[in-house]
């Protein structure tokens, strides 16, 4: 099974899992060099839901939120990953800065995001609620990102 969907065919799926009264929760974000922290983040945000989407930002998105010199692995790369980790079940990739166009379309029953967040700023969060969703944050075990790995692999190398 390929869990990379296009946003015709992740609307079609959410219907279904709809219909079938399946919890699905929703994040998004760059996932650029998965590491532990992503790993973990992604599967405490399965357990509060059945069915696991995530938004992945596009190259060209990417390119807009981090700066020209990211992301280091393409989308498709990126998509490839994150479809193998056990819990994500279907990704699908958006061009926008942010994800709430694609929130808007599938109206996910959970939106989470990490708790470096502030509910209020979490781009989605009207589109949940008022449609009787939950909106949750999910606190990180460490302090790792790709920033910060980005960091460590310049500084290591540098000379």
């Amino acid at each position: 099974m390929n869990g990379i969907k296009t946003l015709d065919e992740i609307i079609v799926i959410r219907k279904q899992l709809q219909d079938q009264n399946k919890k699905v929760v929703f994040t998004n974000g760059c996932f650029d060099i998965i590491h532990a922290g992503h790993i973990d983040y992604l599967s405490k945000a399965k357990t509060l839901g059945d069915v696991m989407i995530v938004g992945l930002n596009s190259d060209d998105s990417v390119q807009i939120i981090k700066g020209k010199k990211r992301p280091i692995l393409k989308e498709s790369e990126r998509a490839f990953i994150l479809t193998n980790i056990e819990h994500v079940d279907y990704v699908v990739i958006f061009d926008q800065d942010t994800p709430e166009q694609l929130i808007a379309k599938l109206i996910p029953d959970i939106l989470v995001k990490g708790a470096d967040w502030n509910i209020e700023d979490i781009v989605g969060k009207d589109i949940v609620l008022a449609n009787g969703g939950e909106v949750k944050t999910i606190t990180f075990v460490n302090e790792q990102s790709t920033s910060k790995i980005i960091d460590i692999i310049l500084e290591r190398y540098k000379d």
